[in-house]
């Protein structure tokens, strides 16, 4: 059954969504987040791994030329824009599948507790309370135990200026949505969700607020 629910598009309508890779090439310092992202994925041989919210797939395609016989699924929402990342990867000549679905649904892409890696990046600081909680939850369930969760997103803004910057991202994808992450609300509900340990790995200023690198675990099981 196709979920018709409403989700928040990458930048925040969906007529700019052809504008996303530049705006966040200029506005994110996306380079540096990216390459960190990477290193802490470490993208390993056999290993499946899956990208939720995975945009216009720049970072499912670098894992895959990373590691090309890890196993690279993308999941999104939004049609148009795995459209565009379905030609990004042929353009790249990298294999990944791409499956449309909410964040909260990955039941219906990958069997429970069969990925060794979920990563998420610029997903959660768009989602209500609710929804980033359920994504929490079902990364998860996915995830294999002693799997990892890797995230890279707007957390915590420390100082006066990141949370001056950060307006920037609220007056497009909304202050109710975003300003739980501005306050640091990942890292609890990573822990609610199931995950132990849960980690800041990193803090990045950009232009548009500070970027937290965020690696969690699901636990082995007795």
């Amino acid at each position: 059954m196709t979920d018709t629910r409403p989700y928040v598009p990458a930048l925040g309508r969906p007529e700019l969504t052809g504008l996303y890779d530049t705006v966040i090439a200029l506005m994110t310092r996306e380079r540096v987040w990216r390459a960190a992202l990477q290193a802490l994925v470490d993208p390993r041989p056999g290993e499946t791994i899956l990208d939720v919210g995975c945009g216009t797939g720049a970072f499912a395609v670098m894992l895959k030329r990373a590691c090309p016989t890890a196993r690279v699924i993308g999941v999104d929402p939004d049609s148009d824009i795995l459209r565009r990342a379905a030609a990004k990867a042929v353009a790249a000549g990298v294999e990944i599948e791409w499956r449309q679905a909410m964040g909260d649904r990955l039941a219906a892409v990958a069997a429970p507790g069969s990925l060794d890696k979920v990563v998420s990046s610029l997903v959660l600081h768009q989602c209500p309370m609710p929804m980033k909680s359920a994504i929490l939850r079902a990364a998860h369930d996915a995830l294999k135990p002693g799997g990892q969760l890797l995230i890279a997103d707007y957390g915590l803004q420390r100082t006066a200026l990141m949370r001056l910057l950060f307006r920037q991202v609220q007056m497009v994808d909304g202050f109710e949505y975003t300003t739980p992450n501005a306050c640091g609300v990942l890292l609890p509900l990573m822990a609610e969700a199931g995950f132990a340990p849960v980690e800041e790995r990193r803090v990045i200023p950009t232009l548009t607020g500070s970027f937290s690198l965020y690696a969690a675990r699901r636990p082995l099981e007795p």
